[in-house]
């Protein structure tokens, strides 16, 4: 598979199965301490150092900005990106859920910052991620757009594999999901030599560094 051509590869064990069940159960615990945390108001609720149950995009599911060891992996994982999509890459931020049953991620394209994008499968039951990669009409930065009639590529992942794709070009989407619980951590890239934004003032998400949280930006 060639990512320049095709717009989207498969890296299989990106990391070890082992690993990605002892972040999986990290991230499990460190859900339920946020519960916790949240429900006996030692933390305000509007706190997202914890992470949050307020995404707009899968209502009261529990997510994450750069939760540092997301953001550990995003370093860690730089240069394999870049041997496998064959570009020079700055890192931009990372993002995980864990889903719940019924969820629904709707068909979208995403912003600058994740213009070199990954889903990663940390564990949980399995549930298939669609992207159209040659759907490439409208401007990267659209954000949500209008379903298409185009059914898709859909991939499986186990735990430890990796979809890589261009996340402000290929509309990607997850259908309804009917399992119990399933973790994802997304791991944003910018391509050093992108033609759609300043690479050098986006680094990092426009924070001063990894692992800070998204009101540090700029």
């Amino acid at each position: 598979m060639n990512f320049k051509k095709d717009n989207f590869l498969v890296m299989e064990q990106a990391i070890s199965s082992e690993l990605a069940n002892f972040i999986y159960n990290y991230f499990l615990m460190k859900r339920q301490v946020a519960q916790t945390l949240f429900d006996t108001r030692f933390i305000p609720p509007y706190t997202t150092e914890w992470g949050v149950w307020t995404d707009e995009d899968v209502p009261n599911t529990y997510s994450h900005y750069s939760d540092v060891v997301m953001e550990t992996l995003l370093l860690q994982l730089q240069s394999k990106m870049e041997e496998a999509t064959s570009l020079k890459l700055t890192p931009t931020y990372s993002y995980a859920r864990i889903y719940k049953k019924g969820d629904i991620l709707h068909r979208h394209k995403d912003r600058f910052s994740c213009e070199i994008s990954t889903t990663l499968n940390l564990g949980g039951d399995a549930w298939p991620i669609f992207l159209e990669p040659e759907h490439n009409v409208g401007n990267p930065d659209d954000g949500f757009l209008d379903a298409t009639n185009n059914k898709g590529v859909e991939v499986n992942l186990n735990p430890g594999d990796m979809l890589v794709y261009k996340g402000n070009i290929c509309e990607h989407w997850r259908e309804k999901f009917e399992g119990t619980d399933c973790a994802q951590v997304f791991l944003h890239y910018n391509d050093i030599n992108s033609e759609f934004g300043n690479v050098e003032e986006n680094i990092f998400d426009g924070r001063p560094h990894l692992g800070l949280p998204a009101y540090f930006k700029n």
